[in-house]
């Protein structure tokens, strides 16, 4: 597991990237491939599963670039795709509270498979409740 400091560049020390911790684009790809893994064999992801497209390659390219800048690597959506803008690109969607917890429950399936301390793991789980519950566009 990648150590919670890199090396020091000109005497200063910087803090390691979540994306450095969770293993840099290996980790990132890992952790995509939990997630959607839980998405197809979790029944209570059902939902959010049928939302999606019978083959998710290009979906999970595209959570792969996302998170890749979202945890502090390199902006990789920004670079192919532009501005993420999650909520414009989700409006198609009805997402209310359900399926915000199906996707919650898919990517805690997807963390509790990586080799992360707790702490770790409950910070990134709150980050993506708040982006999962602003992704919300119905009431419930």
């Amino acid at each position: 597991m990648p150590t919670e400091k890199i090396e020091p560049i000109a005497g200063k020390t910087y803090k390691a990237t979540q994306y450095i911790k969770l293993g840099g684009e290996q980790g990132v790809h890992q952790l995509v491939d939990y997630f959607y893994g839980a998405m197809d064999s979790m029944p209570e992801a059902k939902t959010i599963r049928n939302m999606h497209a019978a083959d998710l390659a290009e979906t999970k390219e595209k959570l792969f670039l996302f998170l890749s800048g979202w945890l502090g690597g390199p902006s990789l959506y920004i670079k192919k795709h532009g501005q993420p803008r999650l909520r414009a690109r989700h409006l198609p969607f009805s997402v209310g509270i359900k399926e915000r917890d199906e996707w919650l429950a898919c990517m805690d399936s997807a963390l509790n498979k990586m080799a992360i301390e707790k702490p770790m793991h409950d910070e990134l789980m709150q980050a993506f409740f708040n982006t999962a519950d602003f992704m919300r566009n119905k009431e419930d």
